[in-house]
Formats: C-alpha cells, structure tokens, sequence
C-alpha cells in the first residue's frame, strides 16, 4: 500500500494557511479541517506546470473537469453522472448558496442536521431562507437521519433541506435506505435536497458510501449534490467546486445561473481538480485512506488509554472526530479550556448546535506524532 506521510512539525509550521497562522507556535492546531501532508504528486505537477507557463488567467470556457469528475465518481461511487448537468463554482459553501437561492423564497425554511457543520446555519440565511433544526438520531452506536421529524417539518412547510452526506462532524455515511426514505419525503412534498459531499472521497473503502443522487429517480429529480476535491486534497485555497444535477430540470437551474457564479472558480482550483479527480491520483487517495484509517484506530486506543472517559466513535468518513468529553469536568466550553491549560486547538462542540455541547472536534489528518502529543496534553490537564 503506498504511504501519505504528513510533513513534519518544523515543515507544516513554515505553511501561512489558517490552521498555521491562527495561534501561536506553542499550539497545536487540531481545529479547521485542513490536512498536514504533502500534495498528490500529480496535483503538485499540474499547478507547478501551470506556474512554469504563467497560466494564471481567467478559466476557460471549455475544460475537462465535468468529464473528469464524472469518471471519478463511476470509478470510485459507481455512480453515473451526466458531465452535461455539471458547474463549477468557487467553493462547497457558495454553490449551496447560489441553488437554495432558486430553489427556495425569502423566508421559507430549510431542515438541516444538528450538530451540523457550523456555516450551514448562515448559509441557508445568506440564501434568504430560515433554519429548521432536525437532530440527527444518536442510536448509541451511530448518528441517522431522524426521518419522523423530517416529515414532520416538511408537513409544517420547510421547503428544502440540507444534506451532510458524508456527514460532518460525526464522519457518518448516512446509509441507502435512509437515502431513498429521505428522497421519497422530499418528492411527497415537492421539496428539495441538496446534498454536501465534499468529504466522500474521503469515506473508508468498507463504510460503503451512496451519493444522495444515485438512490433512484425521486432523488435524481429533488435533488442536487455540491462537491469538491478540497478536503480529501486539501486544496481549499485554490477555490473549486462541482454542482451536480441529474434531473432536467434541476440541469435547467444550473445552467440558469449567473455566469459570474461560475467565473468565481479559481483557474489554480479547476486545474488542481482535474489532477486530483483523475486516476493518475487514485493510488495517492488510497494511500491517504490507508493513513487516515490508521490515525483514526491510533486515536482510539489513545483515548481508551489516557482519556478513558471520552467517549468516540470511529468515523466512517473524513479525518475529524467527534469525541464527547463531558465527564472529563471541562466545563461547558472545553475547547476553550483546552487551548488555554494543554496548548491544543480543537473545535468547541456547540459551535456545531446545541446537540454538541460538551463535545470537541478533533482533526487527526496529521502526524500519529502529533495526536499523541495531543491527546497527552489533554490527559495533562485532566489530571491536574
């Protein structure tokens, strides 16, 4: 199997990126989802090419990427997707924005799945619609889609929800009957779901990830997905991002769009993409699974060691963990706590809703090195 290894210490802490940048150097940055390894040596090849030529200019009208990523997806989801009902656009966020702006009124509601990624909440205010707050169920063993409450929100008039699939922070794939019972509620009340993808590349090979669009026709026809190589690759600076169609006359509102929706994709973003979604990358993804299945067993046995009182659950998905540290006597805000008495950066639990509180996130897309400093310094402070 071919090895991701992340850089070192003193090498990620000559990176100007948030996650490097945010605090001081005596911290170690756990928090925003960026990851600490090299580029795909294909992806470092195209954006070095296109430096060598100065191709730094405005995107093309025509480019490879549509067909690109619907290889991907055959090759990696086998999932058929129609290039011709593919955009791009800067980033995950702004194409959720740019659909719910057309597919939903000023004031009318969109569901989405707390504890949820925390910009959700303002995107769907930025689309002009208002939240509606459906939590996912905790089973005891896995978070699901609470569907009982997603009816009922439907039938109280929410008119669009938002998909975390996989889902962030939990890192859970949300499973094909839930799927087709989700896209068969939202055709019962004409709503409509977009789906965030931007962490599939990134689900384990046994955790048997479906794209929301691939379930059947009443999902081709209710819904959109939004996806990008920018986690899996780590690529979030170069802006780009795929919206997805596989209906008419969801095709029909994509191409609708402003032109400028799709001008805002970064050349370096769209150049990048087509490197990383092309399978000259897949042996660099698989190696960068095999280390993320890795870190994610090394935190476990790490936290059943030294913070026994945690309680985590092994992701399907991603390199972010959801760990609940509430009987550690962190306080309310433990994240908070943490940075300030360990020196170790993690996302407070209530920034992803209510449902978080009393959790952290953990981003172990980084060196088994610095998750055992991590979690010792953690350990630390509990034993003061």
């Amino acid at each position: 199997m071919h090895e991701v290894t992340a850089l070192t210490l003193a090498e990620l802490r000559e990176r100007s990126s948030e996650k490097w940048r945010e605090y001081p150097a005596d911290v170690l940055p756990l928090f925003v989802a960026e990851t600490d390894f090299p580029l795909a040596p294909p992806v470092a090849a195209a954006l070095q090419r296109a430096i060598d030529t100065g191709d730094t200019g405005y995107i093309a009208s025509r480019s490879p990427l549509a067909e690109t990523y619907a290889a991907f997806a055959k090759r990696r989801f086998d999932w058929d997707v129609d290039a011709a009902r593919i955009r791009s656009t800067a980033d995950v966020s702004m194409g959720i924005v740019e659909i719910l702006r057309r597919v939903v009124q000023p004031g009318e509601r969109v569901i989405v799945t707390p504890p949820v990624y925390p910009p959700f909440y303002d995107l769907v205010e930025e689309a002009g619609a208002e939240v509606e707050r459906v939590p996912l169920r905790d089973t005891g063993t896995t978070w699901k889609l609470d569907l009982d409450g997603i009816r009922t929100a439907f039938e109280d008039g929410a008119r669009a929800m938002l998909l975390c699939n996989p889902h962030n922070p939990t890192g859970t794939v949300h499973d094909r009957s839930s799927l087709e019972a989700l896209a068969e509620l939202a055709a019962e009340f004409d709503a409509i779901v977009v789906s965030d993808e931007i962490h599939a590349p990134l689900a384990q090979p046994g955790a048997g990830f479906t794209p929301f669009l691939s379930v059947g026709a009443a999902a081709q026809r209710v819904g959109y997905a939004v996806v990008s190589a920018s986690k899996a690759f780590n690529l979030a600076g170069l802006k780009c991002a795929l919206m997805v169609a596989a209906h008419e006359d969801s095709a029909a509102v994509l191409r609708g769009l402003p032109v400028e929706v799709v001008w805002r994709t970064g050349q370096f973003g769209l150049l990048a993409a087509v490197a990383a979604f092309s399978e000259e990358s897949d042996v660099w993804l698989d190696g960068l699974l095999h280390t993320l299945d890795r870190n994610r067993v090394l935190l476990e046995d790490l936290l059943v060691r030294h913070l026994p009182e945690a309680r985590y659950r092994i992701p399907d998905a991603g390199y972010l963990a959801w760990i609940d540290v509430s009987a550690l006597g962190l306080g309310d805000t433990p994240a908070r706590r943490i940075l300030k008495e360990a020196k170790v950066a993690l996302n407070d639990g209530s920034a992803f809703g209510a449902e978080g509180e009393g959790y952290v996130r953990l981003n172990f897309g980084t060196s088994p090195e610095i998750i055992t400093e991590a979690v010792e310094r953690i350990a630390s402070l509990t034993r003061r």
